[in-house]
């Protein structure tokens, strides 16, 4: 029987990403997908690399904001060895409030500024806004670069197959069993998103939060990304809009909601009345990996072998490239440059 020295349980951007750094340092990887690689919530992300927003735990901040400044680095590689272009866009992101609370590192805009930075957009003026150096990237760009260069460096796959345990003998992980067959390696990593906590013979309780959201074409053009408290606009170089998004406790129920995308659209219109000319391109939902402290799970279970990177829930594209530095450092038996504590499998192990 084929063996490989790691197995990587999901095909997201975060199993993708260690799958390439692992490889990086010799290690034969094999990821499992239970459906196709990529196709849950990294292509369903809107690809928004905020680091430094209100919504980030403090504890998180310090791996986010080392990510996002690694993100440059992590495109070129990922377009190098895919042949392929990743929409990065570095123009940054207009914050919009009623109340005018901002991060610590947003710039307030006057308002006779704001139409030279996007024209397009119409405030009232009780409404403050203010000027985030921040990027965004296109998820599914970055998921079929990294698909592509994972196949480059010789990452094998298994599409198809749900992993329903890891194996476990001698008290150490051995493998995993799906629902197909069974792999071997004496390292398995959980990758998978909101299926995380499904999988045995250790439960995390990671829960799929459904999020909605639509894009548009044939509307103004926008500069920034543009961030409400209750819509948000992420412009791809091709001339589409991103307008998301919702936050549901929903299972896995993955269904659209005509009225919950209308709802979405109007809102994005009340910012941006030009975009009520345009059509919606697609509507789609996607289903994050929550936690109960909105952390991730990263680093090593009480079973040795086994290893956890999951619960990345609104940030796991952000997150990404220091997943996958932090987690290779783990695995192979290296001091990791960050303090991972807050994240640590123990915290949910009895």
């Amino acid at each position: 029987m084929k063996s490989w020295d790691a197995i990587i349980v999901g095909g997201g951007i975060i199993g993708l990403s260690l799958a390439i750094s692992l490889r990086k340092h010799g290690l034969r990887i094999l990821i499992v997908e239970r459906s196709e690689l990529g196709r849950e919530a990294s292509h369903a992300a809107a690809g928004m690399l905020a680091a430094s927003g209100s919504e980030i735990p403090d504890a998180l901040k310090p791996l986010a904001e080392e990510s996002a400044r690694m993100y440059p680095e992590f495109v070129h590689e990922l377009e190098d060895e895919s042949g392929t272009r990743v929409d990065l866009r570095d123009q940054g992101t207009i914050l919009v409030s009623e109340d005018g609370r901002f991060p610590e590192k947003a710039k307030p805009v006057p308002a006779d500024r704001l139409h030279s930075l996007d024209p397009e957009l119409r405030l009232s003026q009780s409404v403050q806004s203010a000027y985030l150096r921040e990027r965004s990237v296109d998820p599914r760009a970055v998921v079929a670069a990294a698909i592509k260069a994972a196949k480059h460096r010789a990452v094998d796959v298994s599409s198809g197959a749900e992993v329903k345990t890891v194996l476990v003998k001698d008290d150490r992980a051995t493998g995993v069993e799906t629902d197909k067959t069974s792999y071997v390696a004496p390292v398995v990593v959980n990758c998978a998103g909101a299926w995380s906590g499904c999988i045995g013979p250790t439960h995390f309780p990671v829960k799929p939060v459904k999020g909605q959201m639509l894009s548009v074409v044939g509307g103004p053009g926008l500069n920034h990304v543009i961030r409400s408290e209750n819509v948000y606009l992420v412009p791809r170089s091709d001339g589409r809009i991103v307008i998301g998004s919702t936050l549901e406790n929903a299972g896995y129920n993955k269904r659209v909601d005509v009225d919950t995308i209308e709802s979405l659209f109007q809102a994005a219109t009340e910012l941006v009345p030009e975009l009520a000319g345009s059509r919606q391109h697609e509507a789609w939902a996607g289903l994050r990996p929550g936690t109960p402290d909105e952390l991730p799970i990263l680093g090593e279970t009480s079973t040795p072998g086994y290893f956890v990177a999951t619960g990345h829930y609104r940030d796991g594209i952000l997150l990404a490239p220091i997943t996958a530095q932090v987690m290779a450092e783990i695995i192979l038996h290296k001091s990791p440059a960050h303090d991972l504590r807050a994240f640590s499998p123990a915290r949910f192990q009895s």
